[in-house]
């Protein structure tokens, strides 16, 4: 090879490593036209079908392969490892202190808090003040609670994958509404004509999000640039979807049902009826293991865990916690060795251990207690609920 070859070689090498390791930057949407099928890609394709300014996977194959234990984003890396509580009945949140099992601080918030979400960018914790209808901010740095925001129902905060909208589950209202995810001022009310809107996970490439209707038992299908339902289906008998999780490889979505006590399992590109699994009674939240492995999801009716394999779509393990429980929403420790989760009617948080399912702690909290955050988690960016990070 001459020497003027191989600079050239080196220069083109240099600028392909450059493109590989830059970050990725929101891209302006230019047209709301609709894909004639709003399916994901194969995780083969994915980077290359990717919702443009969406950051790309670091696996194709695992969307969760960016929440390994230590894998702290540098904003994140300095936050102070903390739980918040967000207690329905009572209007506070209460911050407990991990290692100590210990509530260090009550902090009142607004009316009927139902979850504390992570934003987009992991630089601010918002308190979804449901009933009191505003949005209360905490700067995960420092631990400050600062001035609410008002914002209509907002039972649930979700953000799309590319960081330019805050997405509003304001189930109340029977509307799912898109945000400035800053200012939370309203760029587009989407009417939705189920009862219960609430919970939603995105596809690989981030083109659409599957969202639960718990009362009426749909399930929505929705585009994320088009910003409009692009499927619905109606759950067997009297299903109430809660929570949902799309698989590590990205084929296979679980959607907890509070009502029938075990999940649904479909493909969400295709969007046709799912297959059940029973797991427990009350099957209410689901939490990737670290590893990408398992399941968890908490039985709210019986108190106890199933732990789903995604390599085998069984239940492989089932922890029963002592004593009356109620296990609600959470997420799993930033080192992956703890899950914890609300004891929804029982005044209470519990702090499992995710290699024996032995109950380490219960912490008494607040009234009514709901999607407790974990903060800070591994990954890169968020989206929504208590803690969806990739």
């Amino acid at each position: 090879m001459t020497s003027s070859s191989r600079t050239v070689l080196l220069l083109a090498l240099a600028l392909a490593v450059g493109a590989c390791s830059a970050p990725a930057k929101p891209a302006v949407r230019t047209s709301k036209a609709v894909p004639a099928t709003a399916r994901s890609a194969p995780a083969s394709t994915v980077a290359t079908t990717l919702l443009p300014g969406m950051p790309p996977p670091l696996d194709p194959n695992d969307l969760y392969a960016a929440d390994r234990p230590g894998m702290l984003s540098p904003v994140v890396r300095r936050d102070p490892s903390l739980v918040y509580v967000p207690n329905f009945g009572s209007g506070t949140v209460s911050i407990i202190d991990p290692r100590s099992y210990r509530v260090i601080r009550t902090v009142r918030v607004g009316a009927g808090p139902q979850h504390v979400v992570p934003s987009w960018d992991l630089r601010t914790l918002w308190v979804n003040n449901d009933t009191g209808n505003a949005l209360t901010p905490i700067d995960p740095a420092t631990g400050r609670f600062g001035r609410a925001v008002p914002v209509d129902d907002p039972y649930n905060l979700y953000f799309t994958p590319d960081g330019r909208y805050a997405i509003v589950m304001a189930e109340t209202r029977r509307q799912i509404v898109f945000r400035d995810p800053h200012t939370m001022a309203v760029r587009h009310v989407l009417p939705v004509g189920c009862a219960g809107v609430n919970h939603a996970d995105f596809s690989p490439d981030g083109r659409y999000f599957i969202v639960t209707c718990e009362f009426s038992g749909d399930l929505l299908k929705i585009d994320t640039v088009g910003q409009r339902i692009v499927g619905r289906l109606h759950l067997p008998g009297k299903a109430m979807p809660q929570d949902i999780k799309v698989s590590p490889d990205g084929h296979t979505w679980y959607v907890a049902d509070m009502q029938t006590s075990g999940v649904w399992i479909l493909d969400g590109d295709t969007f046709t009826m799912p297959t059940f699994m029973p797991t427990g009674q009350g099957a209410h939240g689901l939490y990737p293991s670290r590893d990408s492995r398992y399941l968890y999801v908490s039985n709210r009716g019986e108190g106890s865990i199933s732990v789903i394999s995604f390599a085998t779509r069984t239940v492989v393990r089932t922890w029963v916690l002592p004593g009356h429980a109620s296990p609600d929403m959470g997420g799993v420790s930033a080192d992956g060795r703890v899950l914890w989760l609300s004891g929804r009617y029982d005044r209470q948080v519990y702090a499992i251990d995710t290699t024996t399912g032995h109950l380490l702690a219960r912490i008494r909290v607040g009234a009514e207690p709901h999607g407790l955050c974990v903060w800070p988690q591994p990954g890169r960016y968020s989206l929504g609920h208590t803690g969806i990070l990739r």
